[in-house]
């Protein structure tokens, strides 16, 4: 068997900053990132994640509109529609350009509709962190705070956006079919959105809860749950910064975990983006012993050969 990597690819693959959030723009973004990903398994048996917050947010806003003609989903629901979609999406892609690159299709590809377990009693449920949906002025996001009782935050001076629950990841239900998947030699697309909440109860059946999981938390776990040889994190930038934004900004090429949990602790990464990225690889590299990547999609061959990218490592 080839060695296994788990790809989390961010929303700026799906969703440009400043572009409409139109289907047609997304298959664009998603046919341009599918083939990375298919350089990428090449090498490795893959498994492909994604984030599903801008599209859950807007299915939201969407729902709140027509809430007098249609009674909207709970975010569990609304979790599932986007992993659906946006598998579709990227599992199509793939498909597409395997027929381009090779004239058929080398591997099947596939979606699984991925439920992750948190506990209801999780404090996340009481202090809402999630970013979701589009980004608004300050003053539209405090207008629809007092409208609709959302809690909005300022996103890493991108702008204002709604926060949801976003309880800890603790277990992959259907991490037994994406492993049978994986060896039947299947590109598996899965956990999209960090999966959707789901609560186990006292009898052991399962109920969906609102809330939206993070989708680099849910990558390492399901990296570590699979024991994964590779985890990568694809997001906006190159590399990983200390003073991010600021004039004495400084890029890391590799990092410790001692050096990643003191700079966490010291506050250099922010909530909304970088931090729950270096959480996720700390966590992987702590269960696994294995260097962990973060870089652009657009770096991330050269990140694979060493040159860029940031890594963590034990």
């Amino acid at each position: 068997m080839a060695k296994l990597a788990v790809v989390a690819v961010g929303g700026n693959a799906v969703n440009r900053p400043g572009e409409s959030p139109t289907a047609e723009n997304m298959f664009k973004n998603v046919r341009e990132t599918a083939k990375h990903l298919l350089d990428i398994a090449e090498e490795y048996d893959l498994i492909v994640t994604h984030g599903n917050g801008p599209q859950v947010g807007n299915l939201l806003v969407q729902q709140d509109l027509a809430k007098d003609v249609i009674p909207p989903f709970p975010i569990d629901v609304n979790d599932a529609q986007t992993q659906g979609s946006l598998g579709y999406m990227i599992v199509q892609s793939l498909y597409n350009a395997m027929i381009e690159k090779y004239g058929t299709t080398k591997k099947p590809v596939c979606a699984v509709v991925t439920q992750i377990v948190v506990d209801k009693d999780d404090p996340a449920f009481k202090n809402p962190t999630k970013p979701v949906g589009p980004f608004y002025s300050e003053a539209e996001a405090k207008r629809l705070s007092e409208e609709k009782g959302w809690v909005v935050v300022e996103d890493a001076g991108r702008g204002w956006r709604r926060v949801v629950p976003s309880p800890k990841p603790l277990d992959v239900i259907e991490k037994q079919a994406i492993e049978d998947l994986v060896k039947g030699d299947v590109i598996v697309v899965a956990a999209g959105g960090g999966g959707i909440p789901v609560i186990r109860k006292e009898d052991g059946t399962l109920e969906g809860i609102e809330a939206v999981i993070d989708k680099d938390r849910a990558s390492s776990l399901l990296a570590r749950v699979l024991d994964a040889d590779l985890f990568i994190i694809l997001t906006a930038v190159e590399k990983v910064y200390l003073n991010f934004g600021k004039p004495d900004q400084k890029a890391i090429d590799v990092m410790t975990v001692e050096e990643a949990e003191r700079y966490m602790r010291e506050g250099h990464f922010h909530k909304g983006s970088m931090l729950p990225k270096v959480e996720a690889g700390v966590d992987y590299v702590k269960a696994t012993g294995r260097e962990f990547i973060i870089t652009s999609l657009e770096k991330v061959h050269e990140a694979l050969r060493g040159e860029t990218g940031t890594r963590i490592v034990p």
